[in-house]
């Protein structure tokens, strides 16, 4: 499971004319999932969304976790996370998980979010999406976890 995480000042998904998803600050997440991901990398990466200190404190140090920075998370399925473009002009996406498997463990990570305490806003799986979001920072961090890692 890949998660690319920006912190961000505001974040919205449109999908058409539709915004399906939008928060003001907090983290825009992009994720993706690979073969044999499962509910176990899933309560991880929630777990350590929900954990990680990347907002400043009084001091202006990265000490405040999301909750305690009163924000929120804005969660964009990407398969193309797990694209190979190592070889050739066009990249290979056979490392990404089928939709079949990836969208249930997308929508089970979206709900350990929401378990975690947190406002979980979303685009919509299987999509063409516009994504816009203003950096914070800029602060991004990419985070991973295979199976049993």
């Amino acid at each position: 499971m890949r998660v690319v995480l920006q912190r961000v000042s505001r974040a919205s998904v449109t999908v058409g004319d539709r915004v399906t998803g939008r928060i003001g600050r907090g983290f825009c997440l992009l994720v993706g999932f690979t073969a044999g991901d499962g509910k176990a990398e899933v309560a991880w990466m929630a777990e350590k969304v929900a954990g990680l200190r990347l907002f400043p404190d009084a001091e202006g140090k990265m000490n405040l976790g999301l909750a305690e920075a009163g924000g929120a998370v804005l969660a964009v399925s990407q398969f193309t996370l797990y694209g190979d473009a190592s070889k050739g002009r066009r990249p290979s996406f056979v490392d990404a998980a089928r939709p079949e498997v990836a969208e249930p463990l997308y929508e089970r990570f979206v709900a350990r979010l929401r378990e975690q305490g947190l406002a979980v806003a979303t685009g919509e799986f299987g999509a063409t999406m516009q994504v816009e979001l203003v950096n914070d920072g800029p602060v991004t961090l990419l985070l991973e976890r295979g199976p049993s890692a």
